[in-house]
């Protein structure tokens, strides 16, 4: 059986040590888990080229909105984020799409949260952002301040937001941590280094971030007080949702953190809920 990550670049993603991590802690040697350099006009091809060995594949940039299109089926919460990161295959060979970013931040962050956080501070306003906006209200967050670097590209967020999730859409260059208890940076690497949590303070931070960690924000938060969640946390998260939606088995989502843990340089040594967790944004 075959599966495989899909995108461009795509030489970074840390998704075949997990899944192949995953297969040798179950003993599933039939299963293999490859890579593929494809930007988003080469997508139907390369789909419709696959044999019926083939049980999934995951999506990164910029293939996250292309293979909606592909897709025989989609599910309404894909559909909803405009965005998958999943194609499973049917039983009768068509492929359906879906979204595990989604639900893999909600698991990331559900060991950390508390029940009294109802707001939040999103930093940018890409697809990992429109993420955490589907994320957030499932852990009972009414209200978010989107902190985004083009506003123009954010601007159609405020008539898209969930319903019930009141949105306020702000220039990045304008966001201060006084008071905020819950913040998520889906800024790419180095982006966000300019800014700082400083305490004693207490609440959650999440970087989506995973290489060469902590980031400098995550170093600040942990250091004031804060639980710092990482992007290895998401990774694995949805990785492992995709895992079982591949093999139909539980994901042995312990043996993926280790492998995650062990690919990155230098080694993170945490698991993400903690002042130096794991964490570099794309999702692959």
């Amino acid at each position: 059986m075959r599966a495989a990550v899909l995108g461009s670049p795509i030489t970074h993603s840390l998704s075949p040590v997990l899944h192949n991590a995953g297969y040798a802690a179950l003993g599933l040697g039939e299963w293999e888990y490859g890579r593929y350099e494809l930007v988003a006009d080469d997508l139907p091809g390369f789909v419709a080229g696959l044999d019926d060995r083939w049980r999934g594949l995951s999506l990164t940039m910029p293939l996250k909105e292309a293979c909606l299109e592909v897709a025989d089926e989609v599910t309404p919460l894909a559909r909803r984020a405009r965005a998958a990161n999943t194609l499973v295959r049917r039983p009768d060979g068509g492929w359906l799409a879906d979204n595990t970013d989604v639900p893999g931040l909600v698991d990331a962050l559900l060991p950390a949260w508390q029940s009294s956080w109802q707001h939040a501070a999103v930093l940018g306003a890409g697809a990992t952002a429109r993420s955490a906006l589907l994320a957030l209200p499932t852990l009972g967050v009414t209200s978010v301040d989107v902190y985004a670097r083009n506003l123009a590209k954010a601007a159609t967020l405020e008539e898209w937001a969930p319903a019930g999730l009141e949105i306020a859409v702000l220039p990045l260059q304008q966001w201060t941590s006084d008071d905020q208890l819950v913040v998520l940076s889906t800024l790419p690497g180095g982006a966000a280094d300019g800014f700082t949590l400083p305490g004693p303070r207490t609440g959650l931070l999440f970087d989506v971030v995973y290489a060469g960690w902590p980031t400098p924000l995550a170093r600040t938060a942990g250091s004031a007080g804060m639980t710092v969640v990482g992007g290895l946390d998401l990774l694995v998260h949805q990785a492992a949702r995709q895992f079982t939606l591949f093999t139909g088995l539980e994901a042995p989502i312990e043996a993926m953190f280790a492998a995650g843990r062990a690919a990155l340089d230098p080694p993170t040594g945490s698991s993400g809920r903690s002042p130096g967790s794991s964490g570099s944004g794309g999702n692959a």
